[in-house]
């Protein structure tokens, strides 16, 4: 599979700024640009990824910029940007704040860089994939958000803490919004084929959902600083490579239902499978009658951060 001509990473921060090390080292695209509004933070760090090609062995060129107009003829353009959840804050909150961030990027996305697929990872992530997909008129192959594949890598951990199994046999996907309401499925999770209701008794599975809901939020309180960037940019880059290289990868990712799973016009965490074109199909699958509950709520709450934005922001 030939390199991707150009990729660009919209914020320079933890989350930004890791992820861009990942996509080097990937060498997944001839050209990667690393953009930020503050001058000298894109132009620094990428200067510092850049040093570390003749070590690492990648030949992608790296360079930051503070002008979004040279994110011109990229392929993917990812969107970190945005203010981190602090300590006590739901995503929610920070609707507003990022709100108006995320609209201009897209209107900069659509005028410049009309052929890309856009994954966002902008908290409250939901929402501001639905912003952007309004903002830029893009088809919803082209606009996906990462937080399912985050959730259901942090659920998989720790199904395998309490089971002391390798992660990697815990086969198992998180549905709905990245939040208090994601639904784990766990009519479809397994340990290499064993049914995980048959490893676990109730409790335990109820204390590992609830775990995982707070996932996010428990580094944050323990951080007292910031957020997570390392797990949330390895899931990142697992759906950017099922991308870049064509994989076909059956993935949870967060894009615009159109009638799956009975909801509309709302982005939500499902089951996809995500090729060189992006969002290649949606995976429904039929839901034990108490996850397709939870699943209806979690859309209620995605509906209702939707109709706030609405009411703040004319579109």
């Amino acid at each position: 599979m030939s390199k991707w001509s150009k990729v660009s990473v919209i914020g320079a921060g933890a989350i930004g700024g890791s992820l861009t090390q990942r996509l080097a080292e990937a060498d997944i695209a001839e050209e990667l640009l690393l953009l930020d509004m503050v001058e000298g933070l894109p132009q620094g760090k990428a200067l510092d990824i850049l040093e570390s090609a003749p070590i690492l062995s990648f030949s992608t060129r790296v360079r930051g910029s503070t002008n979004l107009e040279e994110i011109e003829n990229s392929d993917l353009v990812v969107l970190t940007a945005g203010f981190a959840r602090k300590p006590g804050m739901s995503r929610s909150d920070l609707l507003g704040k990022n709100a108006s961030i995320m609209k201009a990027h897209a209107e900069a996305i659509r005028d410049h860089a009309p052929k890309a697929i856009v994954l966002i990872v902008t908290n409250p992530v939901d929402v501001m994939a639905w912003l952007v997909k309004k903002v830029t008129g893009f088809p919803r192959e082209r606009v996906i958000a990462e937080s399912s594949t985050l959730d259901s890598a942090r659920f998989r951990l720790f199904v395998a803490q309490a089971l002391n199994v390798a992660p990697r046999d815990v086969v198992g996907f998180v549905m709905g919004t990245h939040g208090d309401t994601m639904v784990p499925a766990l009519s479809f999770c397994s340990v290499n084929g064993v049914p995980l209701t048959r490893l676990l008794p109730h409790d335990k599975l109820a204390a590992i959902v609830e775990r995982t809901k707070k996932g996010g939020g428990e580094i944050v309180d323990l951080l007292k600083s910031g957020s997570a960037y390392y797990a949330p940019t390895a899931s990142q880059m697992e759906m950017i490579l099922a991308m870049a290289n064509n994989e076909h990868r059956l993935l949870s990712s967060s894009v615009f239902l159109d009638g799956e799973y009975g909801h509309h016009d709302i982005y939500l965490g499902v089951p996809t499978i995500l090729g060189r074109t992006g969002l290649e199909k949606i995976v429904e699958v039929e839901l034990a009658p108490g996850e397709k509950a939870a699943l209806d709520e979690s859309a209620k709450a995605v509906a209702k951060d939707i109709q706030l934005l609405s009411t703040m922001m004319p579109l």
